[in-house]
């Protein structure tokens, strides 16, 4: 039906005018209340650019391994360390300041504010040993590590779970039945 013009409407209209198919049951339901029509795209879609895009990518540039730590979370109520740092330029831009001085200021901020989280997590961490519980969550892991724990219950549970195990078992049976069927002489 990709030569026919239209939309399914459309289409299905001509098919049963044409008497090439019975009307469908849906048919009436759907000309009483037509599905929304959108305007065909003109021109290419602009893309959403920010004030501060400039600066996150400068910033993304002179940190290449924050690109893998500040993955967005939508989840979560506050912006990645890129987005703060290239506000935090436009607000002192805002008051004066020059773009160079402004993005020292805000580079500054933002390794003293990474090295107190690096003290602090240290901290708690031999509160915690002291004490004897568990260690807080790391506040910049590894992406590598945080990606292998989360597959880490996939992992342990190929090796445990029945349902697993039975299919294996299949695909070896399956794999020797195939082996054994050709008789080691068909290279």
């Amino acid at each position: 039906m990709s030569f026919m013009r239209g939309d399914l409407l459309c289409r299905t209209r001509k098919v049963v005018k044409g008497l090439a198919k019975a009307e469908p049951v849906w048919l009436k339901a759907m000309e009483q209340a037509p599905p929304a029509t959108f305007p065909p795209v003109a021109a290419k879609i602009p893309t959403i650019t920010l004030p501060e895009d400039v600066y996150v990518k400068k910033f993304y540039k002179k940190y290449p391994e924050s690109k893998s730590h500040d993955a967005i979370k939508f989840h979560a109520f506050d912006p990645p360390p890129s987005r703060i740092f290239g506000l935090r330029v436009l607000e002192l831009k805002e008051h004066g300041v020059s773009e160079e001085r402004a993005m020292a200021i805000a580079d500054m901020e933002y390794l003293t504010e990474k090295k107190a989280k690096k003290k602090a997590y240290t901290r708690l961490k031999e509160i915690a040993r002291l004490q004897g519980k568990r260690l807080p969550p790391n506040p910049y892991p590894s992406v590598i590590k945080e990606i292998q724990a989360e597959e880490r219950k996939y992992v342990r549970d190929r090796f445990f779970n029945p349902k697993i195990l039975e299919i294996v078992k299949q695909q070896k049976a399956e794999a020797m039945e195939r082996f054994s069927g050709r008789g080691g002489g068909d290279w």
